[in-house]
């Protein structure tokens, strides 16, 4: 039996009273994309950190890649690469130079692999664009980069996406799923509801406790309790103080140009219309929505 690649059991760090991770433990499996959801402050970024032997916890264990994260520091880093939300490039330097000079760090000198990773980001033809010129989309393939030129078999990726178009975001994906046909394990960071929606399985943070994990379907279907409408009325903001005041609407948002319900089950779409018409409103239309991440986050965040 093939044993997990990252295995976390009651992972926690403290700073001083501040409980950062609260004794978190998961298991992430070969070539799985993991994503790791949550707001900023929640904990994701100390834990990669403890992961990679970074920071050392304050309780519990986790071995990464069959080695232990806090005794075998060096065997993890070695085999692991690591994107880190504040990517360190050097502006002076073009792209080849970069990749060139942190392969180094990793012992990687051999110009055929550094070619070949630049291809496998994207960035073959820009080797000699100085890297203050690049966009942040460019600029975030040059990180990737760096995180695999020494091909490690576990990627570590912390808020990737942040500050890029969604363009740029929906590109690095793509990068993403390629590396794991590949068999490289990613774990990535994220507060983007929609891109957890990409990962196989998510783990929700919240206050340096994991809330759930699970694969992004069986989480809308396990913690979503209810039935998801949309209701396009008008005036909006007349709707959403309607709706947030009827019995047995446990939540009510504004989803762009409609209003977005999440009712008890049992509440049709007739009485939804009807509780509306009844204040003076108009209502278009009532129909089912489908569950997101996002509800998931709030149901489990409410208490």
């Amino acid at each position: 039996m093939t044993l997990p690649i990252v295995m976390v059991d009651n992972l926690t760090r403290r700073f001083g009273d501040f409980v950062a991770v609260d004794h978190v433990s998961f298991e992430i499996n070969q070539g799985e994309v993991v994503g790791y959801l949550g707001p900023n402050g929640s904990g994701k970024t100390t834990t990669i950190r403890m992961l990679l032997g970074l920071l050392q916890p304050s309780e519990g264990q986790a071995f990464v890649l069959g080695y232990d994260a806090f005794r075998e520091t060096e065997q993890v880093r070695t085999r692991a690469g690591y994107m880190s939300q504040k990517f360190a490039l050097y502006d002076d330097l073009t792209v080849w130079e970069n990749l060139s000079f942190y392969g180094g760090v990793y012992g990687v000198r051999d110009k055929n692999r550094i070619a070949g990773t630049l291809a496998q980001v994207g960035l073959s033809g820009h080797e000699d664009d100085l890297t203050r010129a690049l966009s942040g989309g460019w600029r975030q393939r040059l990180a990737l980069g760096i995180a695999l030129v020494h091909q490690p078999q576990l990627l570590f990726l912390d808020e990737p996406t942040s500050g890029v178009d969604p363009t740029a975001r929906r590109a690095f994906w793509d990068l993403i799923y390629e590396l794991a046909e590949s068999g490289v394990t990613v774990f990535v960071t994220t507060h983007y509801m929609d891109e957890a929606e990409y990962c196989e399985r998510v783990g929700i943070m919240r206050r340096g406790k994991l809330l759930a994990m699970d694969t992004p379907a069986n989480l809308k279907r396990q913690i979503v309790e209810g039935e998801v409408w949309e209701v396009y009325a008008r005036p909006l903001e007349a709707g959403l103080e309607a709706l947030s005041k009827t019995e047995n609407v446990q939540r009510v948002s504004l989803a762009g140009d409609n209003l977005r319900a999440i009712t008890q089950n049992g509440l049709t779409a007739d009485r939804l219309k009807s509780r509306l018409e009844a204040l003076g409103l108009s209502v278009a239309e009532v129909r089912r929505g489908e569950p997101t991440l996002e509800d998931v986050f709030v149901s489990l965040a409410k208490d």
